[in-house]
């Protein structure tokens, strides 16, 4: 996995999706200033999901057919030019209409992003390294563009179905993540408002969510043990706690539960969509995966936007607990990444 085309990939990645990393607390500071309200920071996210939605099925097609690094390169550049539009807008003090209409640009050109770099994945490591290649995938874009790795796949001239049905619990997991990870990456400033501290304070909440993000994949590529139901009690917690008034105690606890499970939720959900697409079609695949989660995103930015703010973590809770009821039941199917990966494997090399 240590060679130099994983690293490439890797830093492309990173830098691929800081702006979206950057764009809520952005947005909410940005529209706090000028209007005095984080409401419309969090309408400009939703916005700027629904346009990533909207891009990320049809770029994702085009990249299958053009070629994930050729086409990643052109993306890139198109984010790198609609980000820098809205920032010299957002400087110049131009309107809230206005600054809706160019949020779309960037995010129609990357929303396939995620889907491309996901597919082209699968050609830098080797299967049995996909799980910890994703668990210690950092997320963070036009530097990217130099990054792309060369390597392809060879495409397949059909095109296989993609089994949606197969794939809903594992896509479900993908909206509960968005859905609740949005609330707390789009509010820090009003969750800190609340409990009286500045804005200033408003990045402890971001820096505690990455810190607890990324020990979580840490530990979970180390140990790869835990499942779906596992994390997503996880986000029960996390989000009833910081949909309570408790405090910073209370806050970062519930940040921390969140951040912790995220990556390897993605992680697991990820290798399981992997598994079930259609080497053809992984990136339209992918982009249907990220789609949905941008879905949950989407949802819970506009939910900061609209409802009061205790509410809007809850509906992450609400989700969760659907989840886990209705697609993981106890003694279901088995959800060991790892385990299922190594047997994968074993089964590839017991028929070739």
């Amino acid at each position: 996995m240590l060679t130099t085309t994983y690293w490439r990939w890797s830093a492309g990645v990173q830098l691929a999706r800081l702006p979206t990393a950057m764009a809520p607390l952005a947005f909410t500071s940005l529209t706090t200033a000028a209007t005095g309200s984080y409401r419309l920071g969090g309408v400009l996210m939703a916005v700027y999901v629904v346009a990533e939605m909207a891009g990320a099925v049809p770029v994702g097609r085009v990249l299958d057919r053009v070629g994930a690094a050729r086409g990643l390169r052109v993306l890139l550049v198109l984010v790198a030019a609609g980000t820098v539009g809205l920032a010299l807008a957002a400087a110049g003090g131009a309107s809230g209409p206005v600054l809706l209409a160019l949020v779309v640009l960037p995010g129609l050109a990357g929303g396939g992003l995620s889907g491309g770099f996901r597919s082209l994945l699968a050609t830098v490591v080797r299967p049995d390294q996909l799980t910890r290649a994703i668990a210690v995938m950092a997320a963070a874009g036009a530097g990217a563009a130099v990054l792309v790795p060369k390597r392809t796949a060879k495409r397949a001239t059909t095109r296989a179905k993609v089994p949606l049905a197969a794939c809903l619990p594992w896509l479900a997991c993908q909206f509960t993540v968005g859905l609740l990870l949005s609330t707390i990456e789009v509010a820090p400033l009003p969750l800190v408002q609340r409990l009286g501290a500045p804005a200033a304070a408003a990045p402890v909440v971001v820096a505690v969510l990455c810190g607890a993000s990324i020990t979580g994949s840490a530990v979970y590529a180390w140990r790869g043990r835990g499942g779906p139901r596992l994390f997503l009690t996880a986000f029960i917690a996390g989000g009833a706690l910081v949909a309570a008034d408790l405090g910073w105690p209370g806050l970062l606890a519930g940040v921390v539960l969140v951040g912790a499970v995220t990556g390897p939720l993605v992680t697991i959900a990820s290798v399981h969509i992997q598994r079930l697409l259609p080497e053809n079609r992984r990136s339209e695949g992918f982009s249907v995966s990220f789609t949905v989660q941008s879905c949950g995103y989407g949802l819970g930015s506009l939910a900061v936007g609209v409802l009061p703010l205790w509410l809007a973590p809850l509906l992450g809770v609400v989700v969760s607990t659907a989840t886990i009821v209705l697609l993981f039941p106890r003694g279901g199917r088995r959800c060991d990444a790892d385990a299922e990966s190594r047997a994968t494997i074993g089964t590839a090399s017991a028929t070739s």
